[in-house]
């Protein structure tokens, strides 16, 4: 891991960006460490340096305490984009817009960008752990898909918070019956590109005994600031 740039924050919170390898990422720390660690993931087509995700770091680290980590998927952010990339965003766009059927669409986009994204989120949380300013246990925050694959396949996630707005195809939806570390679960209940019944369904499908729905009014990207601090309180629960 290789630190490019930082800045220290009128609150005492020190930002750097790094790389590994081809991973670009951004990470937060407090003025008092070692901190326990959240990975900030984003949906589909945004960027680590997103004005929400961003908020959201700053706020756990100035305010609870927390190291937060975020990193571009493969074809996000400041990473190229290949033509299938494009071809399948595109097509995911439209079948929505058209209230197509969207089950062959995310098999195409999303399993091949969680297949690749979780490795690296792994490499990320090796080289994280490795600082001294840095201390398990650690909590994941953002995209649901990738998340799934993530609390199966990597036992040092101890908690999570879903955006349960995203896209998540059959093959994930399946394994979340697996997942069984405790979870917070965010809606919007008017979301305009996703069904309220898809997403509940998936909230009934996680496996875990310790589950939280939080339904909020409102649009894609509508979820209101406080779900900020209820998700800090939910990973004080469990990560400290």
């Amino acid at each position: 891991m290789r630190f490019t740039c930082e800045q220290r924050l009128d609150n005492g919170v020190l930002e750097r960006e790094f790389t590994l390898g081809e991973i670009p990422g951004v990470l937060w720390t407090p003025g008092s460490t070692p901190a326990p660690l959240i990975l900030i993931s984003h949906n589909g087509g945004l960027h680590k340096r997103e004005p929400r995700l961003v908020a959201r770091a700053r706020h756990y680290a100035a305010k609870y305490g927390y190291a937060a980590a975020a990193i571009d998927a493969p074809g996000h952010g400041d990473r190229p984009r290949s033509a299938a990339d494009e071809q399948a965003r595109a097509d995911l766009r439209r079948a929505v817009q058209a209230g197509e059927p969207l089950d062959e669409i995310l098999d195409a986009f999303i399993l091949p960008l969680v297949e690749k994204a979780v490795p690296e989120w792994r490499a990320t949380l090796d080289a994280l752990l490795s600082l001294p300013e840095i201390d398990g246990p650690v909590g994941y925050n953002g995209m649901t898909a990738t998340g799934i694959r993530l609390a199966l396949v990597e036992p040092r996630i101890s908690a999570s918070v879903f955006f349960g707005q995203g896209f998540v195809p059959h093959t994930l939806r399946e394994e979340a019956r697996q997942v069984t570390i405790p979870l917070q679960f965010l809606m919007q209940w008017d979301d305009e590109g996703m069904e309220r019944q898809p997403t509940l369904d998936l909230f009934d499908a996680f496996g875990t005994k310790e589950k939280t729905l939080h339904a909020n009014l409102g649009g894609h990207a509508g979820t209101p600031w406080f779900e900020v601090d209820d998700a800090a309180r939910f990973f004080a629960r469990h990560l400290k």
